[in-house]
C-alpha cells in the first residue's frame, strides 16, 4: 500500500521563521527593550549625568586600587613644551622667520620639558627602593596628554616606574603619550571628576610652565588647601622668574584679597632636583 504524501509545510515554517527573526528584530530596535547598562541612548541622557559622574569616579578608582597605587605626585604643565630633541628638529627645519622665532621660543623652553623628564625619573627611583613600604611609594601622575605631561611620565616609565594618565577628550592637543603604563591610562569626559581624581592620591603638586588648562588646575588646588578642604600637600612651580612674572601675588596681598600665609603655599624652584628636595623634607622621605 503506497503512503500518502504528508503537504509541504515549508512554506508555513518558512514565514513562521520569518516572522519570529523579525519581532527579535523589532525588539532590538525597541530601546525600551535594551538593558539599561547596554543602552548607550539612555545613559547619555541628560538625567543620567549623575550615572555617568559616578562611573568615572569609579572605574579608575577601582583600577588604582588593583594596581597598588596608594600616592602619587600630580604634575601639571603646558602640552605645547616640545623635548630637546624636538625643538631642535623645529629650528633646524625653520625656513622663515616667524617659524624661525617660534623654534627659538621652543627650544628655550624645552629646559622644562627636560626638567619634568628628570623630575619623573627621581620619583621613579625612589619608588623602586626595597626598602619602603607601599604607603610610601610614590608615582608619576599628569594629564596623560603631550608637553610636560610627556616629559613627566617619560622619567618615570624610562625608569621602571609606574606612569599614570588621567586624559581628556578635547578638540585638538590631548591625546595620550607614548609613556603611561597601558592599565594606568584613564580616560575622562568630564573635567571636575578628572581634578577630583588627581587629588584624591596626590601627595604634592608640581606645576611647570603652562596656559589656562595649568592655571584652572593649580588654583583649584590652592584654593582647596586654602579652604581647608584636603590637607595641606606642597605646592611647587618650577621656573620662578616665569611664575612671578604672570601671577602676581604680591600684587593680590596687597589688595588685602589674599594673605601672607597664602603665599607661603607655593614653592618657586628652578629645577627638578630642588621641587624632589621640597617633597623629601616635606615628608621626611628616608633616603632610596
Amino acid at each position: 500500500m503506497t503512503p500518502k504524501l504528508k503537504p509541504d509545510n515549508s512554506p508555513i515554517i518558512a514565514d513562521l521563521m520569518r516572522s519570529e527573526t523579525q519581532r527579535i528584530t523589532d525588539e532590538k530596535k525597541n530601546s525600551a527593550y535594551k538593558f539599561a547598562f547596554a543602552d548607550q541612548e539612555f545613559l547619555t541622557r541628560r538625567e543620567t549625568r549623575g550615572i555617568r559622574f559616578q562611573l568615572e569616579l569609579l572605574k579608575a578608582d577601582l583600577a588604582l586600587r588593583e594596581q597598588g597605587i596608594e600616592h602619587f605626585i600630580v604634575v601639571f604643565g603646558s602640552a605645547r613644551i616640545l623635548s630637546l630633541e624636538a625643538a631642535t628638529a623645529r629650528k633646524q627645519a625653520a625656513s622663515s622667520k616667524e617659524e624661525n622665532a617660534k623654534a627659538e621660543i621652543a627650544l628655550r623652553n624645552s629646559f622644562y620639558y627636560e626638567s619634568a623628564r628628570a623630575f619623573g625619573k627621581l620619583v621613579a627611583l625612589h619608588s623602586a627602593s626595597a626598602n619602603l613600604r607601599n604607603d610610601q611609594r610614590l608615582h608619576i601622575c599628569t594629564g596623560g596628554g603631550p608637553g610636560i605631561m610627556e616629559g613627566a611620565n617619560r622619567g618615570a616609565w624610562e625608569n621602571g616606574g609606574k606612569s599614570i594618565g588621567f586624559n581628556i577628550n578635547l578638540p585638538h592637543e590631548q591625546k595620550p603619550n607614548p609613556y603611561l603604563t597601558p592599565e594606568l591610562c584613564f580616560r575622562f569626559h568630564y573635567f571636575a571628576l578628572r581634578k577630583m581624581h588627581f587629588l584624591m592620591r596626590a601627595r604634592a603638586i608640581v606645576a611647570y610652565p603652562g596656559g589656562y588648562g595649568s592655571f584652572d588646575e593649580l588654583f583649584e588646588v590652592l584654593t582647596l588647601i586654602q579652604t581647608k578642604k584636603i590637607d595641606p600637600v606642597p605646592v611647587v612651580l618650577v621656573g620662578k622668574a616665569f611664575w612671578e612674572s604672570v601671577v602676581r601675588l604680591d600684587v593680590l596681598r596687597d589688595h588685602g584679597l589674599i594673605e601672607q600665609s597664602d603665599i607661603k603655599l607655593i614653592n618657586f624652584v628652578e629645577s627638578a632636583e630642588e621641587a624632589w628636595s621640597v617633597i623629601s623634607k616635606f615628608y621626611e622621605l628616608p633616603a632610596a
